[in-house]
């Protein structure tokens, strides 16, 4: 019946405190709520959603959760409704024993933000515990001859319960020699007393039975007794004395079990048993029991068990000196206990990333980490700091949070990981601190454009190379990683001569290697000129340009063309005429002939292949000639470049240097020998230019040409061009092997 009661007095609590439980803030991001002790599991504590001005299902959207600092968790989220409830059983007296007040703390961290919110509940008290003794009886010896108004210590009784729940009031049953008086002491407990009232007399009544009843002020009064029983004994004249009658004394933390604490002492001027003293503890919390020893015959108090500081700073005991014949005296002893920077700082990562993307803004959060130490005043005061030379800052946010954040933008090309090191340190004497490592990666952004390692390639390819064949490669590099740093090869788009570039060269898009698709003819073209495209793989993808010139180089593919004499066309064989008179040297023909190679393919040296007479006839290396010409139809040795121009001594000459200025020179001396070969020549036209620097350009002069007007012979005719063009001008030829007619005879041709 009683404890159907008591559940109906819990229920009625329990709306109470849901009615009185209503949120409020508590400074910037401080939530309040109230619960009962002893609620069933899942017992709604307040709307924290609401609260934190979220809907209820943004809980788990949002990754919201209780953040634990390695205490039992008494409350759980409940993201259906929003609510904040119960985990499980809460006990207030084994949470918070006897201290009026029960707050819990706990801190709400919403992942995606990394915000963190302050949560105080505070557990309400219900009447669950009745008062209670440690004794289960008490006996008290009391002299016959004691003075009216002598006063006895009683047992003090234990309630758990706080506020009108815990104790209230002592009783004592009616009787005639006995009355009860209760002291209270600095700390709020209750001292109950037995008080003599009448005389006693051993011989009437030797013994005295009563009975001590404690009651508590909940509702319904709780209360619980314990049997006194009192014996008369004969005359003890003394009462032991304490010497002081409050002890105060001030401990370290860390002081070594076996230590002493004080020495108490108690004298009784009786003799024999009557004057020995024997000391003990009185109405002792259990706590204090396993920390405190007293020795009953010295009064030397020692340390039995370690203390805490941060858990119990006071201990007020009471110590009980009685002597043989039961007269006994108490004494307060108050032990404060003296901090020590004995506990080092705490870091707690609550929540953090093991990558950041490189190039990520200024103020990224890293990590979310608590900051706690267990000491208080400066040893309990914490800085917490991570080494300058890193690109990341600490910054405070709520209470003892941290945050860790880039200080600016990393760049995974420079490094590649980071180990950061977390140091907490307090302020004590000597100092003490805590470390800890966050490893973080930084990822890869595709930042970096594939670079070649020069700004522009050559390329040479033989003409008449084979089709398919490999001739050159390129290589790009990108300072990225993975995905943004995999490159893939590409020409750009372009025509040549009509056709697509892709139908004369390819590369591999993987290694960067260019092949030759088809066969190249230096005669068509000489080079070309295309771009190839270095791109990664990455999002947004990166890319560069780089120009190749390819240049075809030339083979000796094509035999040298006879211009001059020219095969008749009527099958016939071609005549050349010499006068009988012709003298040796005397010059029969000039032959003139052209390659259409280039640069040593194309110079030409000239050899009689068959003559019927081999004796009479002799053609120049160089030149092409059977005689050497008059001196005075060539030009200085500096003025003749060209091979087949070319006349005393090895007949050698220089030709252009450059490919571009051959190339022309042998297009010109085509025009000019098919001008010279049809009567339709222009060298004479332009003084010192043979007409050539209008159609060739100004760079072309004599002196770049080798001299056709004496390599071409015109039939039926003594003289070349030169000297035929002389006697037009009414000139003779100067000297040189110049030929003369003999009078009286005829020219036999």
């Amino acid at each position: 019946m009683a404890n159907q009661q008591l559940r109906l007095d819990r229920s009625g609590l329990v709306l109470l405190y849901i009615f009185l439980g209503t949120l409020r803030e508590f400074g910037a991001e401080q939530i309040r709520y109230s619960v009962p002790e002893e609620t069933d599991k899942g017992f709604f504590v307040g709307n924290i959603s609401k609260d934190l001005g979220l809907e209820p299902w943004e809980l788990t959207e949002r990754r919201v959760r209780i953040v634990s600092r390695g205490k039992a968790q008494l409350f759980a989220l409940h993201p259906p409704s929003g609510s904040l409830i119960t985990a499980g059983r809460i006990d207030r007296e084994e949470l918070c024993e006897t201290m009026s007040s029960c707050f819990l703390n706990m801190e709400i961290l919403v992942e995606d933000t990394l915000k963190i919110y302050g949560v105080e509940v505070e557990i309400m008290d219900i009447n669950d515990n009745a008062p209670s003794f440690r004794e289960e009886e008490v006996e008290i010896k009391v002299n016959e001859h004691a003075t009216l108004g002598s006063r006895f210590p009683l047992p003090n009784a234990r309630d758990p319960d706080v506020g009108m729940n815990s104790l209230q009031r002592y009783q004592l049953n009616p009787n005639s020699y006995f009355s009860l008086q209760v002291r209270s002491r600095t700390d709020g407990a209750k001292n109950p007393e037995l008080v003599l009232e009448e005389t006693l007399d051993r011989e009437k009544e030797a013994i005295h039975f009563l009975l001590l009843t404690a009651l508590d002020g909940g509702d319904p009064i709780r209360q619980g007794t314990v049997p006194i029983r009192v014996v008369v004994l004969d005359i003890n004249d003394h009462i032991p004395k304490f010497t002081q009658s409050v002890y105060r004394v001030s401990v370290p933390e860390n002081l070594s079990s076996g230590s002493r604490v004080l020495m108490v002492n108690a004298t009784d001027p009786d003799e024999g048993i009557n004057g020995e003293v024997v000391y003990s503890f009185r109405n002792m919390e259990s706590k204090a029991s396993e920390i405190f020893q007293l020795d009953s015959r010295t009064g030397e108090v020692s340390i039995q068990g370690p203390l805490d500081f941060e858990k119990y700073r006071f201990y007020e005991l009471e110590i009980q000196g009685k002597d043989g014949g039961g007269f006994s005296t108490t004494a307060k002893m108050m032990i404060t206990v003296v901090d020590v920077n004995d506990n080092a700082p705490e870091i707690t990562i609550t929540s953090s990333t093991n990558s950041v993307l490189e190039n990520s803004p200024p103020g990224t959060v890293i990590a979310l980490l608590n900051v706690q130490d267990q000491d208080s005043g400066e040893n309990g005061q914490v800085s917490c700091f991570i080494p300058n030379n890193l690109p990341f800052n600490l910054e405070k946010t709520y209470g003892n949070y941290y945050k860790l954040i880039t200080d600016r933008a990393l760049d995974r090309e420079q490094v590649q990981s980071y180990n950061i090191t977390l140091t907490a340190t307090d302020q004590g004497n000597p100092p003490l601190s805590t470390k800890t490592h966050i490893l973080l990666n930084v990822a890869d952004d595709n930042d970096n454009p594939p670079t070649f390692a020069h700004s522009s390639y050559s390329a040479y390819i033989p003409e008449n190379n084979p089709r398919g064949a490999s001739f050159f490669s390129v290589t790009a590099f990108d300072w990225d990683s993975k995905e943004n740093a995999r490159i893939t090869y590409s020409l750009v788009q372009d025509t040549i001569q009509g056709a697509p570039l892709s139908s004369y060269i390819s590369i591999n898009s993987d290694t960067g290697v260019l092949y030759a698709l088809c066969s190249f003819d230096y005669e068509q073209f000489r080079d070309l000129q295309l771009q190839v495209i270095a791109q990664d793989s990455g999002d947004p993808r990166l890319s560069s340009n780089v120009s190749l010139s390819i240049f075809v180089l030339d083979q000796n593919d094509n035999a040298p063309e006879i211009l001059y004499p020219a095969l008749p066309t009527d099958g016939s064989t071609g005549v050349e005429l010499a006068p009988r008179s012709a003298e040796p040297g005397y010059l029969v023909t000039k032959v003139v002939a052209v390659d259409r190679d280039s640069g040593q393919n194309a110079w030409l040296s000239y050899r009689l292949l068959k003559a019927s007479e081999p004796g009479l006839f002799t053609v120049g290396l160089h030149t092409g000639e059977q005689a050497p010409p008059n001196t005075d139809w060539r030009f200085s040795q500096a003025q003749r470049p060209g091979t087949s121009g070319s006349q005393n001594g090895d007949e050698t000459g220089t030709w252009p240097n450059n490919q571009f200025d051959t190339e022309m020179l042998q297009a010109m001396i085509l025009a000019s020998a098919s001008e010279a070969a049809d009567g339709s020549s222009t060298l004479g036209g332009g003084a010192g230019t043979m007409g050539l620097s209008a159609r060739y350009g100004p760079q072309f002069t004599l002196q770049h040409v080798p001299d056709y007007r004496q390599n071409v012979y015109i039939p039926g005719s003594n003289a070349t061009l030169t000297n035929a063009a002389g006697k037009r001008d009414g000139k003779a030829p100067a000297g040189g092997n110049g030929n003369k007619k003999k009078s009286g005879k005829k020219e036999k041709k």
